[in-house]
């Protein structure tokens, strides 16, 4: 797979193959070195569009090795962070390692922390509707018959005096707890 066509192959894509062949990849999908090529395209871009914008802001002509160089600056400072140093991380795992661990549940199999300090305790949430006064469904019809017009007013009143219809929200856990 590696080896196939270096002839033909763009000076870029010659590089990323010894790229990967230096780092020790020897095996790889002919896709891997395209895909390289991508990122590789898309970073030098970026990178110029940058140094365009530093130079512009600067009122150069044309843009520079500082521009280039403040420009990748500016990009490695963003994508990456650094990791912080040895002797805060050894102080916040001594900060942390002072709070004990959860007590176990002594039985067969793998020791658990208890059912209230782990993420997978059974919680549900039901919607309870509530019920409306009447269960009576409301003909709507479009008719050019008209029948009385104080009973169209009635139902009107029904229906605003009915309760409003928002669901009630219910949570429990499943089992029961006994302590």
């Amino acid at each position: 797979m590696a080896g196939e066509g270096e002839e033909d192959l763009p000076r870029d894509a010659k590089i990323v193959k010894s790229l990967l062949k230096s780092m020790g990849v020897e095996d790889y999908e002919p896709r891997v070195v395209h895909q390289f090529l991508e990122i590789w395209y898309r970073y030098v871009v970026e990178v110029l569009t940058d140094a365009q914008v530093y130079s512009e802001h600067a009122t150069k002509p044309t843009i520079d090795c500082d521009d280039v160089k403040l420009a990748i600056q500016s990009k490695v400072s963003f994508s990456f962070s650094q990791p912080p140093p040895r002797e805060v991380l050894l102080e916040l795992a001594a900060s942390r390692n002072k709070i004990p661990l959860p007590k176990s549940i002594a039985g067969p199999g793998i020791p658990l922390p208890p059912e209230q300090d782990t993420l997978l305790s059974p919680n549900y949430q039901l919607v309870i509707p509530k019920k409306s006064a009447s269960t009576e469904p409301e003909e709507t019809e479009d008719d050019e018959e008209m029948t009385d017009p104080a009973q169209s007013s009635s139902q009107e009143q029904q229906t605003s005096e009915l309760p409003s219809q928002t669901p009630q929200r219910v949570s429990f856990p499943l089992s029961r707890r006994t302590k």
